[in-house]
């Protein structure tokens, strides 16, 4: 499916709750590749992403009543139930993850991503990511590079710091500037 295709995550949302199981097969098979990337840049391991993937829509299917329109998007809130899942995956030594303040709000700028690269038509979408390239050019070299490893390549700081053989704090700092200069930029 496209972008440009209409689909109302929140009507889905309430036949769920009405006991609708195409409804959330409707949604599985719209948001299932997004999310178990979601999963899995949490857990980092494909076979547990798909585990949590799995929890996370039995999850949405006994949950769905509590969908509040009025409190967000069902589409934010289907990531957010996808994303907690994961986080307790991790939490609970399914893996031994540390997942500092910067990853976490790095996960949340992902989903909101992607929620918002949803309800957008292509043409508003190029534009943004045409800006979005504009942006990323005027960072330094080196910030821009670790803000590719961590989005695009979905690296750790961690990892980034040892590719890049460079101090972990180092890391951190230049992708929390790096971000805060293209928030400001895309603003």
């Amino acid at each position: 499916m496209s972008i440009a295709d209409s689909f109302d995550h929140d009507a889905e949302l309430s036949a769920c709750a009405r006991g609708d199981r195409e409804a959330l097969q409707r949604i599985y098979r719209r948001e299932s590749r997004y999310l178990l990337g979601v999963a899995l840049r949490i857990v980092r391991q494909h076979a547990l992403a798909e585990d949590v993937l799995h929890d996370a829509f039995v999850s949405i299917w006994q949950r769905a009543a509590s969908f509040d329109p009025a409190r967000g998007e069902g589409r934010g809130w289907i990531f957010s139930v996808v994303r907690n899942a994961a986080l307790n995956k991790v939490r609970h030594g399914e893996r031994e993850v540390s997942i500092d303040e910067e990853a976490a709000e790095a996960i949340q700028d992902e989903a909101a991503l992607a929620a918002h690269a949803g309800a957008m038509d292509p043409f508003e979408l190029r534009a943004d990511l045409g800006k979005l390239d504009e942006c990323l050019a005027r960072l330094e070299p080196a910030r821009r590079h670790c803000i590719v490893l961590a989005y695009v390549e979905g690296c750790s700081h961690g990892e980034i710091a040892q590719r890049i053989h460079a101090p972990l704090g180092t890391v951190k700092a230049w992708i929390q500037r790096g971000m805060r200069a293209l928030r400001e930029c895309m603003a």
